[in-house]
This record gives structure tokens, C-alpha cells and sequence, in this order.
């Protein structure tokens, strides 16, 4: 590496239970409030020393709406990262990193929470915001169409075997299978089970596609000094991202000249130059997946692959812990432990690090923590058990 880090670092994190959706039994923003004091209890603070609050997709509970519940002290920093629905999952870790490095905020909280009662459906606000003209006149308007269309091209003209997707899926749920919390805990994804599964948006299979949860999960960040002083599992942030690569925006994507299979270039690559590191040097991706197809192709954009060693590479002796080449979700993540739009990730990358995740990486170092692939805007956060120095 050898590039100067961050200086920002996870001190707590915190997680509900997750429900079916529609089936919590707490209101949202009560949702939120316990897993944001579950973050602070991990971190040995009151809540009330929160004064930064960060989220994405179209959260509606806002920071201003929190600090009164939480007894915030002083209200700092109040942040969402617009556009690309799960795309800001990482991103929002980089508007806190942000506020940290620049002074505007100490202890800082980002979240996300949904139950659908409440909020309804990020596939709403998605489909709102995205899918325009372009898409509509053809009848395309919900995300599982047009990442549909968009891997059928991976197959057809990149030549990416859908054993690759196959892969994914399988590794997110024998994951999901050693950790008791995760909703696909019990599912042997066995490879006729997967076939036989019916079909999404052709494709994608059932087992390729996320189930939105009702959930709340909140991690809390702070100087990595301060950090220290909290626990003594600290885990650093070495360099986080978000945005996209233009000129073309949004509908326009198939229109790129090359054509970029998602919206983690941009990201990773900034990751790459921050850190000072390389996808050589990743123990484990927490990997955003929504679909099968898209998380294929952030693995390749962030350079984990190439298209044409793809098929080889994306296998699932290769993708699952404790052995495998690049071990990803080692929760089950968002195809199997429960979607939260991809906050979970962010939770399991800590938990990998600080050697608490029900499949462990043996001498694990770094993890990466992907935005939303194939979305307006996406985002990565690299984070690790060292401070880099």
C-alpha cells in the first residue's frame, strides 16, 4: 500500500433483526433508534454524542428527525447521497469520512433503514427516478428489467458464462447456511434447486435475485485516534468513493462508448489510487447484490477478474470462505442474509475484521464494501484492521 490513510476509523456498528418485508413489528424510525443505539453501545458512547447523520436510496428519516429521540447534543452534519438507490450504500460512508477529515462532525452514524409499511419499496423511488422515457416506451420500469437487459449483454457480448452467476448465488446462501441470523439460513442451493428455480427477468432466476427486508443497520465512525481510545477492535477506513464516469448519464448508460458494464469503475478506482492498494490485496469483497448479473460485473470493473477469465475465476470453491481465492458475502449478503439495500455489508465487513462473522477469513486484513452496481452513481469503501502507517 503506502499511500497515507484516512485517519477515519469504525468504532461500533448495529443491526436488527430482519423481517419479510411488510412484517416488522416496530415502526421504521423505531427500527432505526434501536439499531443506531446498538452501534453506540458497541462503541461505548451514550447516543447522544452523535452528531453526524448519514444515509442514501431516498431515506426519508432524516438526521434532524433522529437527534431529538437520540438526545444529539449538538447537531452537526445531516447528509443523503441522491440518485442510484443502493448505488450510495458505500457512499454514505464516504460523506462521513467527509465530515470527520473536515471538522464538521466527530462521531458520525450512517444508516439506512426500511419497512415497507412505512416508507414503501425502494424499487419506487428507483423506478420514479430512473426509468424515464427511454426506458418506459418499451415497457421497461422496474430495475429487474433493465439489469435483465443489461445481463443478457454480459452473456451474449462480453461472453460471461452464467455458471459465473450460478456461483454468486450459491456462495451468498452457504454462507447465509453458518450464520443462524441470516433469512436464507437452511436453503441448500444445490445446483438443480438453482436451475429449476423460476424465472425473474430472464436470465435471472429467482435465486439471482434480492427480496427487500424490513431492517435498520447503523455503523458509526470517528477519528481513528478516538477509535482507539473506544475499543480495541477498531477498524480503519482506508479510502472510500462515490460517483460515476461520464459524459453519458442515467438511461443513456448503454449508450457509453466502451460500454461499462456497471458503475464501479469510477469508484474503484479512486479506492485503488487512495489506498494504495490492489484487488490482489483484498481478503474479501462485501458485494453489493441485488442481482446476480450486476454484482458479475462489478467484480470485473473493479478489477477482481477480466471478462474473458470470468467463467474460470467466479467459481464457488473461489468465492466462499475460509478458502476460497476471493471469499464475498460472508454473511450471506444481500441475496441471502437480508437486503438492506446494501448497509448489511458494510455491518459484515466490520464483523469479518474484527474476526466476528459466522465465516470467518482466516488472517483477513482488508475487505471492500461495494456501492449498487449498474446504477446512476455507485460507490466502494475499502476498510481494514490496520491503519495502513
Amino acid at each position: 500500500m503506502g499511500k497515507r490513510p484516512t485517519g477515519v476509523a469504525v468504532a461500533g456498528i448495529g443491526i436488527t433483526p430482519y423481517h419479510k418485508r411488510g412484517a416488522s413489528p416496530d415502526a421504521e424510525r423505531k427500527l432505526l433508534l434501536k439499531a443506531i443505539d446498538a452501534a453506540a453501545a458497541d462503541a461505548g458512547i451514550p447516543a447522544s454524542e452523535i452528531d453526524g447523520f448519514c444515509s442514501y436510496g431516498a431515506d426519508v428519516q432524516e438526521g434532524t428527525r433522529l437527534a431529538g429521540p437520540l438526545g444529539t447534543r449538538v447537531l452537526r452534519w445531516s447528509s443523503l447521497v441522491w440518485g442510484g438507490g443502493g448505488g450510495g450504500s458505500a457512499g454514505a460512508i464516504a460523506m462521513a469520512e467527509a465530515a470527520i477529515l473536515s471538522g464538521h462532525a466527530e462521531t458520525v452514524v450512517v444508516y439506512r433503514a426500511t419497512v415497507e409499511s412505512s416508507s414503501g419499496r425502494l424499487l419506487r423511488a428507483v423506478s420514479q427516478g430512473v426509468f424515464g422515457p427511454h426506458y418506459a416506451a418499451h415497457g421497461v420500469d422496474s430495475p429487474a428489467q433493465a439489469l435483465g437487459l443489461r445481463t443478457q449483454r454480459l452473456i451474449e457480448h462480453d461472453g460471461i458464462p452464467p455458471s459465473a452467476l450460478r456461483a454468486i448465488a450459491q456462495a451468498c446462501y452457504h454462507h447465509a447456511g453458518k450464520n443462524p441470523d441470516a433469512v436464507g439460513h437452511g436453503v441448500d442451493l444445490t445446483d438443480e434447486k438453482y436451475e429449476s428455480s423460476r424465472w425473474i427477468v430472464e436470465p435471472l432466476r429467482l435465486f439471482d435475485s434480492s427480496r427487500e427486508n424490513d431492517a435498520a443497520a447503523a455503523i458509526i465512525l470517528t477519528s481513528a485516534e478516538r477509535a482507539r481510545d473506544l475499543t480495541d477492535k477498531p477498524v480503519y477506513l482506508l479510502a472510500s468513493a462515490i460517483g460515476a464516469d461520464g459524459p453519458k448519464w442515467g438511461e443513456l448508460d448503454e449508450n457509453h462508448e466502451p460500454y461499462t458494464s456497471s458503475s464501479q469503475v469510477s469508484a474503484g478506482r479512486r479506492v485503488w489510487e487512495r489506498s494504495g492498494a490492489t484487488p490482489a490485496d483484498v481478503d474479501a469483497v462485501q458485494l453489493y447484490v441485488n442481482f446476480t448479473g450486476p454484482a458479475v460485473s462489478a467484480l470485473i470493473d473493479l478489477g477482481f477478474c477480466t471478462a474473458e477469465n470470468a467463467g474460470e475465476f467466479l467459481t464457488f470453491e473461489n468465492l466462499i470462505a475460509p478458502d476460497g481465492k476471493l471469499p464475498i458475502c460472508t454473511g450471506g449478503g444481500d441475496l441471502a442474509e437480508g437486503f438492506l439495500h446494501g448497509m448489511g455489508n458494510a455491518v459484515e465487513a466490520v464483523r469479518l475484521l474484527r474476526g466476528e462473522s459466522s465465516n470467518p477469513v482466516p488472517g483477513a486484513r482488508l475487505c471492500l464494501v461495494s456501492g449498487g452496481p449498474i446504477s446512476e452513481l455507485s460507490s466502494a469503501a475499502l476498510f481494514a484492521t490496520t491503519d495502513g502507517r
